[in-house]
């Protein structure tokens, strides 16, 4: 995943955007919390050179994802339970803004792919193809976000939910969570496809405001929280 104006680096070579990639193996959880990123090892793996990992990890730090320690390098930042709530409750706005932009703009022939997203989403949850849920789930948010069209809102919701992956993925693992957004979604769709702004921004903010309670019921039931896609 990128972001338009993410650097390219400082002498990487051509067609490889070196901060893009560091971000995706982030995202991947390809790295734990606090793990030390390895600047040779980095440059090895992507065939890159110093300066550009030094730039990406400049960028990665402003984004929230990577902190740069004195005579130490960078790590991966560790995101708290109580941030990730924090940050979940901020999106929440944003996800609004962009459901109601998506009802005032939607086509019937986009209301019918985020119905059919919506109708292999059931059909994972009844067949308990977690993984597969969880790939529509951010399939749904992804086309939602594209028919808003709203770039702003766009970049702020991707920055967030990079901070909170780990979170994420985590809370696809609670017992009976697919089942419980399931309706939620469903709720989304139907207000976008109605092309219904108010309704849409309310179903889903009440839809992310269950996440911030299942993050929270995670804390309470687990104690503090390392890491952590739904969403």
């Amino acid at each position: 995943m990128s972001t338009p104006n993410s650097p390219r680096g400082l002498g990487t070579p051509a067609g490889i955007d070196v901060t893009a990639a560091i971000r995706d193996a982030l995202l991947r959880g390809e790295y734990a919390p606090r793990q030390r990123l390895v600047e040779s090892d980095l440059c090895e793996q992507f065939g890159v050179r110093r300066g550009g990992v030094r730039v990406a990890f400049q960028q990665l730090a402003a984004e929230g994802l990577v902190e740069i320690q004195r005579n130490r390098g960078a790590r991966v930042r560790e995101v708290t339970l109580a941030e990730a709530v924090q940050i979940t409750e901020a999106r929440m706005v944003l996800e609004g803004l962009i459901a109601a932009r998506a009802a005032e703009r939607v086509t019937p022939a986009q209301a019918e792919v985020l119905r059919g997203i919506g109708a292999d989403m059931a059909k994972a949850v009844a067949d308990g193809e977690l993984t597969a849920y969880s790939d529509l789930n951010a399939r749904l948010h992804g086309r939602v976000r594209d028919i808003a069209g709203h770039e702003t809102a766009n970049r702020l919701i991707e920055q967030l939910r990079a901070q909170v992956v780990r979170h994420r993925f985590m809370l696809a693992r609670v017992p009976g969570r697919p089942r419980a957004s399931l309706p939620q979604h469903q709720r989304i769709i139907e207000a976008i496809a109605a092309g219904d702004p108010r309704e849409a921004e309310a179903a889903m903010r009440a839809h992310v405001a269950s996440v911030v309670e299942a993050l929270r019921a995670m804390g309470e039931e687990g104690g503090p929280v390392r890491a952590s896609r739904t969403g």
